[in-house]
């Protein structure tokens, strides 16, 4: 397709294409709903990022915004930063200017992990620079699944299993927003392939030592069993409702419960060891977000683990999730670990 081609169905809203333009018209609501005038997209040169990056800009002409288009490269690929110039060079084409930060920290181990927190650290550091308050991702619904088998496969509570949320906090006062949660990836492809022709894949997407590759393996096998992901994303959002009213329940245990004084919270325990193991996770997750402002939580196996010590009357201090954990009498404080 033609550069003139690929720029009038941005300005046109993919009018010419009716499942696409309807993506758009959903994708527009929940942006014009954020009442922003900018917004990073994080671009990372992959099918989704590519659609979400076309979204914003058929959205910026329409409503006169400049969205910020950013880049991470984690320098953890040999070819990572050439690929990074390519995507950049491909977005110029479009109109769009891609800023690639490059990440200077050495990762080793958990690679996924790390790399993601990192990420959101340089596009929150991004944002504060840029006076700029919601950065957009191109999770979609694939994605939903795939989070939702992990956190199944560690053992993960309601919290957990309700999976990702479209509009979530990042740190200092940040919106983290998944316009395309409900989008499937088939038309993220399409969208890309039509607005610039390519699109570029991540080899860590196929490598199996990553419980994420595994598990998107498993889709042909589950949907010539009869299971969806259709299906399965019903599932995940009755989790999430339920989740609602277990929150309004949690919120009034947590103010009860849970004290902040300063650089400190403190947990009553006699109170805390009346709860089921489930209440007691979202005691301990919540406690060590409000102190450290992490975005995710520490996997729950550590969290069980940590309940089960904290049980044990000789139990005195240990460390999760950047905090120290410490119990005198029937209190528990936490603190943040020095670095």
């Amino acid at each position: 397709m033609s550069k003139k081609n690929s720029n009038v169905n941005l300005k046109n809203k993919f009018e010419n294409f009716k499942d696409l333009s309807k993506i758009y018209l959903n994708f527009k609501k929940k942006i014009t709903l954020l009442k922003r005038k900018s917004f990073l997209v994080a671009v990372s040169g992959g099918p989704d990022s590519l659609a979400l990056a076309a979204l914003i800009k058929t959205y910026s002409y329409e409503k006169k915004i400049k969205p910020h288009y950013v880049l991470i490269d984690h320098n953890i690929r040999k070819n990572s930063s050439k690929e990074a110039r390519q995507v950049k060079s491909l977005l110029k084409k479009k109109q769009i200017n891609l800023h690639i930060l490059i990440n200077k920290m050495a990762i080793k181990k958990n690679i996924q992990s790390n790399a993601r927190n990192i990420r959101y650290e340089l596009l929150g550091n991004y944002c504060k620079i840029n006076k700029l308050r919601v950065v957009l991702t191109a999770h979609n619904l694939e994605d939903q699944v795939e989070t939702f088998f992990i956190r199944l496969s560690r053992g993960s509570g309601l919290t957990g299993l309700s999976s990702m949320k479209p509009l979530s906090d990042l740190k200092n006062n940040i919106k983290l927003c998944r316009p395309l949660l409900d989008a499937k990836k088939k038309d993220l492809i399409k969208i890309s392939k039509l607005t610039f022709g390519k699109y570029f894949n991540d080899p860590s997407n196929k490598n199996k030592k990553y419980l994420r590759t595994k598990i998107r393996d498993l889709k042909k096998p589950l949907s010539k069993s009869g299971i969806d992901y259709e299906q399965i994303i019903k599932s995940i959002n009755n989790l999430a409702s339920s989740k609602e009213t277990l929150d309004e329940y949690f919120n009034k245990i947590f103010r009860d419960t849970v004290k902040k004084q300063k650089n400190k919270i403190s947990i009553n325990l006699k109170k805390f060891h009346n709860f089921n193991e489930e209440i007691r996770m979202m005691l301990i997750n919540k406690s060590i977000k409000v102190l450290k402002k992490n975005y995710y939580n520490p996997r729950s196996k550590k969290v069980i683990n940590l309940i089960k010590e904290i049980e044990n009357y000789k139990y005195l201090k240990s460390t999760l999730g950047g905090c120290i954990i410490s119990k005198k009498s029937n209190i528990l404080y936490l603190t943040k670990e020095k670095k």
